[in-house]
């Protein structure tokens, strides 16, 4: 979805660049449903790896760890939660920037139906900018890269109909915790992702 936005925001002489993380994820699928959006955009697709499964802490890297598919405690933070992973991503996403001198980084974060996940609330993303913004060389030239979350106040059901409205392969997208060849169904992202759909009126393409 963000990078459908990105792609409609002038260009100003600088090319879209699909930052993914092979992060030792076990729903490995979604590195090619990756790959396959960025083409789709003709953005560059650059795959950093990042191997977290060493270090564990997480159902989504840890296989000793299952991923819950009973739904999640409210108000807790789930086994599905991944230890620093946006923090992680974004530094290496605004070191990118950088080196491109692109003006923005887009993040799809939402704090709406977010799973608890700390790392995807508004105070995080405003401390992370300002921290960018003294820590980056463009930063302390009064150029900071700004971080864009075009996603982080919509419900799931808004994020459908703007993928409709813009366009976006919602069939390349990938949501299910689960590294099987279809989505389980049953995993706390698949319930969100199946109840945005629902709400929206719009039909899954991705489940065809």
């Amino acid at each position: 979805m963000c990078l459908a936005l990105a792609a409609r925001e002038p260009a100003h002489g600088q090319a879209l660049v699909a930052l993914t993380f092979d992060y030792g994820q076990r729903h490995r699928i979604e590195i090619d449903r990756a790959s396959a959006v960025a083409g789709r955009y003709g953005a560059e697709w650059l795959c950093v790896e990042l191997d977290a499964s060493r270090w564990g802490g997480s159902a989504l890297t840890d296989a000793s760890v299952p991923v819950p598919v009973d739904g999640v405690e409210e108000n807790a933070i789930p086994a599905t939660y991944v230890p620093a992973r946006n923090l992680i991503f974004l530094a290496v996403a605004m070191g990118v920037a950088e080196a491109r001198d692109a003006d923005a980084v887009y993040l799809g974060v939402n704090a709406l139906d977010y799973s608890g996940y700390p790392d995807c609330r508004p105070e995080f993303i405003d401390s992370f900018r300002q921290t960018a913004a003294l820590a980056l060389k463009r930063g302390v030239e009064g150029r900071p890269v700004d971080i864009r979350t075009p996603l982080i106040d919509l419900s799931k059901a808004d994020i459908v109909r703007l993928g409709v409205d813009v366009g976006a392969p919602l069939e390349l997208t990938w949501s299910c915790y689960l590294g099987g060849d279809r989505p389980c169904g049953e995993c706390d992202a698949c319930r969100l992702r199946a109840k945005g759909f629902a709400e929206a009126g719009v039909d899954d393409p991705a489940l065809r």
